[in-house]
């Protein structure tokens, strides 16, 4: 398998599909592919970067993986509240995706990651170079079998066949950093695109970005297309989500405008990022994360 893999993604649905299916919770950190090589780890980003220095707590776990080993999961921080309950943090998660290598050792040592692993790609020692084409089920029994000799921080994630289950999962953890839950067919293979389907609570959508306004070394702004095909400009940017964006905007020659009469440098459109939609009706954008 060739490095960066083409990742499967879920599309978003108003209610869970019946018959044979499972059911997984959906965590809200920073999707993550982790390669175990013959004498290493790599961990990729869904957009095929390579972060393993933002992610090294979980690299030097995965060594104790077989070599040749390839999970999708993410990567996860939990954090504790008031009352000690712990629950998992997208900003710090997203704090540490956004940061500089040294800064990632330092976030690594206060607030260790966990990887919540949701797929096995490749297990050669076990005879399968490739199980992408092998089904879902299949692949889940080879994960757990893998994992159960691992341990955390590298975990695997919840699932159940049981639809009313899956309901209850929706309905309660919420508040601890669980966003939805997705839903695969069990005699499902490993494809690129979106071959799953997701129920979450955050009403986000993912937005391609055609601009930005500033500069691309210091966007303010970006331009996005929406679902609905409308262009819109975002909210300021942070800092940190600016710093990260900026080199891999691809600005072209001259202006455009949105519909509603907004400026912005055009760009390539082949970045991604994720946007809160409650007030994509109003053409206001708040860019969450980069996709």
């Amino acid at each position: 398998m060739e490095w960066p893999v083409d990742v499967a993604l879920a599309r978003p649905v108003t209610q869970l599909p019946t018959g044979p299916w499972a059911y997984e919770i959906k965590v809200d950190g920073h999707r993550t592919v982790l390669w175990r090589t013959e004498d290493s780890v790599r961990l990729q980003s869904r957009t095929g970067r390579d972060v393993t220095a933002l992610w090294m707590d979980l690299a030097v776990a995965a060594m104790r993986l077989p070599p040749g080993v390839i999970l999708d999961g993410e990567a996860v921080v939990y954090l504790s509240d008031a009352d000690g309950n712990a629950r998992i943090s997208f900003e710090a998660a997203q704090s540490r995706a956004l940061s500089r290598p040294r800064r990632a050792r330092e976030l690594a040592d206060q607030r260790p990651a966990t990887y919540v692993a949701f797929d096995i790609l490749a297990h050669p020692a076990a005879g399968f170079p490739d199980l992408r084409p092998r089904p879902y089920a299949e692949r889940r029994q080879i994960l757990l079998d893998v994992l159960a000799d691992v341990g955390p921080p590298i975990v695997p994630v919840w699932s159940t066949t049981d639809l009313d289950e899956a309901l209850l999962w929706f309905e309660t953890l919420e508040g601890t950093g669980v966003e939805g839950i997705v839903a695969k067919p069990l005699r499902s293979a490993y494809k690129a695109g979106r071959v799953w389907t997701k129920v979450r609570h955050a009403d986000t959508v993912d937005a391609t970005v055609v601009g930005f306004t500033g500069t691309a070394r210091h966007p303010k702004a970006l331009a996005v297309r929406l679902p609905d095909g409308r262009v819109a400009l975002s909210q300021r940017l942070t800092t940190a989500l600016a710093s990260v964006v900026g080199p891999l905007l691809a600005p072209q020659a001259g202006r455009a405008f949105t519909k509603a009469g907004d400026s912005f440098t055009p760009a390539f459109d082949d970045l991604v990022v994720e946007v809160i939609a409650g007030t994509t009706r109003h053409a206001v954008v708040i860019v969450t994360r980069i996709r």
